[in-house]
């Protein structure tokens, strides 16, 4: 079915590949940003005066949680009990990253990541947030990354290592 719209719409030969590359980027989110007394919870930082990097975690209910990089987010995210004390992950509707090309808002979750460039974030060696595995791999060969992860990679030791300058 497919490929019979595709040959009736007469698409150049790359064209193919370019919607492909599209269809299995991050999604984009609309989240509320921050205000500028919005602190992040794991850092207190103002989050507002870091926009390339906000991270964002959007409760059912409503309210929202600001950071500013995903390493912050990812520490409120696998130690919730710690930093937001009677969250429950199920009760979380969106997570979004700041895609670093593009400063838009992404999905988290579907995200690529890049560790270990010569990018540093608001708090050090940070994770990259990119909306294709694509976009990684340039940023990895513009900016020396040693690791491409996606977000069930992300661990508490690896955050531990990002924040001691152990960049694997």
């Amino acid at each position: 079915m497919y490929r019979g719209f595709l040959h009736c719409a007469r698409l150049p030969a790359g064209a193919l590949f370019l919607l492909l590359a599209v269809l299995a980027a991050a999604d984009p989110v609309q989240i509320p940003g921050p205000g500028e007394r919005d602190t992040c919870p794991v850092c207190g930082m103002f989050v507002a005066r870091y926009p390339d990097w906000i991270a964002t975690v959007v409760y059912k209910d409503g309210h929202a949680h600001h950071f500013d990089g995903a390493k912050d987010l990812f520490k409120y995210l696998l130690d919730l009990p710690r930093w937001a004390p009677g969250h429950r992950a199920g009760d979380i509707a969106v997570i979004g990253v700041t895609e670093y090309y593009g400063v838009t808002r992404i999905d988290a979750r579907s995200a690529w990541y890049v560790i270990g460039s010569d990018t540093l974030g608001p708090m050090g060696h940070e994770l990259v947030p990119l909306a294709s595995e694509e976009d990684a791999k340039e940023f990895v060969a513009d900016h020396k990354g040693s690791r491409i992860l996606r977000f069930e990679d992300v661990t508490l030791g690896l955050l531990q290592d990002l924040d001691a300058g152990r960049v694997r």
